[in-house]
């Protein structure tokens, strides 16, 4: 499915930052009670409600920019050009001003989908505070409150309902789509590392069918092609640079392109150039696709002109740094010459079968009571943690859902532990594991809540006679 981007827009401080932390559940970006903090485009995932979308923050819009108000707002504009959708947000503390009405009209020649967000309703009636911006002509105002998520999953449901940007649901265990597209792999790295040299090896070695169409968004281009009679399509992006070197007049795509590219793969290619080494936007990008949870292959290109010591130390870097995903297949490969190409396509498939693996509920059961023999869960306030049966809960990546008691008291070492049990049990390599917990409803929990007073009073005597005898 198509990951829809959503532009938050309107005149400084009127809560856009505030409202992208909470919808992307971080802190990325800078909130604080002074307009003008948010000079250049902040991007972020969210999961809300089974959807996937991508948020763009941006600067402030008045609608008469000078200096570095003119810069913001040329900002502003690329993220509302890159957009599927707009969030106008106002202020609903300060009422109408002429700069919001400056911006709706700007909006109102775009013809993209915009949803009208009245923030700050805090202690005022929401209806009387938001009826001045009807004026506006975009319909009902959604009143919020940012800061503290008042009438946020409201906002979310209605533009999930009323949009058809989503034509699938995150947690819906799909199948793969090996007979119409193959395995999607998508090339990821920053620039001048390869890639395009790697697609055109890839495309050019064995095929039985190379074609070019033009993507179903318009930011990625898919390549279908044939190996070995396996259907694949690579998902081409362009380089994803540090933000303070990105041309916006070339490159003002590419993020949401990376990003896009990398939800709709089944398997990512991260390409790093062996001259350089892994530097810090490599270390950036792996983290991109491991919070999304896609299969990845490292791979190290430029190999053939480095010497043994060189490449000694190289091996070594990536030892040392990469031992938090000691499943990820790594390939020195030179993408000019051809060398390793054919041995990637053997990692490629093995990790596309991870991510999209089936598991039934007796089998991850049978492998949660192993584990917990060998390693019961700690104890919680003088309690055993229980857990009793797992199941499937989605794929790409696989996700197993363990139920239990006290399931939120579970540490996170543990939750790693049954990761690399299941992972070793699986065979599960080049894919991440998530696992999650339920908690099942204790069914006594609301029993004090059904005695009277009288019988809490009788009940607390009958303790401290208990007690006196003790002693």
């Amino acid at each position: 499915m198509t990951i829809p981007v959503l532009a938050l827009v309107g005149r400084p401080n009127v809560g856009k930052s505030t409202l992208f932390n909470r919808l992307t559940k971080t802190r990325e970006a800078i909130v604080a009670n002074h307009a003008g903090l948010t000079r250049d485009r902040q991007y972020g995932r969210a999961l809300l409600f089974g959807h996937i979308f991508i948020l763009i923050d941006t600067g402030g819009l008045t609608g008469s920019e000078e200096g570095i108000d003119e810069a913001m707002a040329q900002q502003a504009k690329i993220a509302i050009d890159e957009s599927d959708g707009i969030l106008f947000i106002v202020d609903a503390s300060e009422g109408l001003t002429a700069a919001d009405q400056n911006v709706a009209e700007s909006l109102r020649r775009l013809e993209k989908p915009t949803w009208l967000v009245a923030n700050k309703i805090d202690g005022k009636n929401p209806a009387i505070t938001v009826s001045e911006f009807y004026s506006l002509g975009y319909g009902n105002p959604h009143p919020i409150a940012a800061v503290h998520g008042r009438g946020v999953n409201t906002l979310i449901r209605f533009i999930v309902n009323d949009s058809d940007f989503w034509d699938g649901d995150a947690d819906q265990i799909a199948e793969p789509s090996d007979n119409l597209h193959g395995i999607k792999v998508g090339i990821v790295g920053r620039p001048n590392v390869g890639k395009s040299t790697l697609i055109n090896c890839m495309l050019g070695e064995n095929r039985v069918a190379v074609y070019d169409e033009a993507g179903t968004t318009r930011d990625s281009i898919y390549i279908p092609f044939e190996r070995n009679d396996r259907a694949y399509t690579l998902i081409d992006t362009a380089g994803l640079r540090r933000r303070g070197k990105v041309s916006e007049t070339i490159e003002k795509f590419s993020i949401v392109k990376t990003l896009r590219a990398i939800e709709d793969s089944h398997v990512v290619l991260l390409v790093l150039d062996a001259r350089e080494g892994l530097v810090e936007q490599d270390m950036h990008i792996l983290g991109i696709i491991l919070e999304a949870g896609r299969a990845v292959v490292l791979v190290i290109n430029k190999w053939d002109g480095l010497d043994f010591e060189r490449r000694e130390t190289i091996r070594k870097t990536l030892h040392r740094r990469l031992t938090f995903v000691p499943w990820i297949k790594i390939h020195c490969i030179s993408a000019l010459n051809g060398t390793g190409i054919g041995q990637m396509y053997h990692s490629i498939n093995k990790a596309y079968r991870a991510a999209t693996i089936k598991m039934s509920t007796s089998q991850l059961s049978r492998i949660l009571e192993y584990a917990v023999k060998n390693h019961a869960p700690p104890l919680v306030r003088g309690r055993r943690i229980k857990l009793r049966y797992a199941h499937q809960g989605g794929m790409n990546p696989p996700r197993i859902i363990v139920h239990g008691n006290q399931t939120k008291d579970i540490p996170d070492a543990y939750s790693r532990y049954l990761e690399n049990v299941y992972r070793n049990e699986l065979k599960i390599g080049g894919s991440p594991v998530k696992i999650e917990f339920k908690s099942g409803k204790n069914p006594f929990a609301d029993r004090r809540n059904k005695l009277t007073d009288r019988q809490i009073q009788k009940k607390r005597r009958l303790m401290q006679f208990v007690k006196k005898r003790k002693s």
